[in-house]
């Protein structure tokens, strides 16, 4: 998993309340268990026309945040059914960050097990963030996990709270294999003593 350390980038607001795993990636992207190619279907039915064609409208399509890193999303995002092609989707279009006052349990966890990272913020906090990101192409902001801060275009600060283990694995670029591998040593020495007091298995 690529580590998470810093990321500055196009902040995309999303003016959605609810947006549900569906929304995020539709049910009939879902056939690939590959965690590349999704790009394309993010928000494929707000994204595109039944033809195929583009809605000049949604926001991803518009020029200054077609390259977007980071979503502004209102409240409950992820929600919905439990899908792990919901991240992997956004990893794949750009997206290594989103930012909301809630967020669905199931999406949260996934997110930090694919390298995004997803921050809680209070109403207030989302309303000045969310003003930021509808500056189009100036809507510029940086994340930095180790201090816990979001600059904004303006140079304003805001603080985060993230759960220090959380942290360090994003951190250290640590899914649950990499943790795993942490404990390889320790693992291959008590595999070694078990086999040597179990020599019959």
């Amino acid at each position: 998993m690529e580590k998470f350390t810093s990321l500055t980038g196009v902040a995309a607001p999303l003016k959605i309340t609810n947006i549900d795993t569906d929304m995020i990636i539709p049910k009939q992207y879902l056939k690939t268990i590959k965690r590349t190619g999704l790009g394309g279907g993010l928000f494929a039915e707000l994204r595109y026309y039944e033809d195929g064609s583009e809605n000049p409208d949604f926001v991803l399509n518009k020029p200054a945040y077609r390259n977007a890193k980071i979503l502004v999303a209102e409240d409950n995002f992820g929600c919905g059914s439990s899908r792990e092609h919901a991240p992997w989707a956004l990893l794949d279009f750009g997206v290594r960050c989103v930012i909301s006052t809630s967020f669905a349990d199931i999406f949260y966890n996934n997110c930090f097990k694919n390298g995004i990272l997803p921050i809680r913020v209070s109403p207030e906090d989302l309303t000045k963030l969310m003003d930021d990101a509808e500056r189009g192409s100036n809507a510029t902001m940086s994340i930095d996990l180790e201090k816990q801060e979001i600059r904004g275009p303006d140079g304003g600060v805001l603080k985060f709270d993230i759960d220090p283990f959380r942290k360090h694995c994003l951190l250290l670029g640590l899914d649950d294999i990499g943790l795993t591998l942490e404990k390889a040593a320790r693992i291959e020495a008590f595999e070694a003593k078990a086999a040597q007091e179990r020599n019959w298995l």
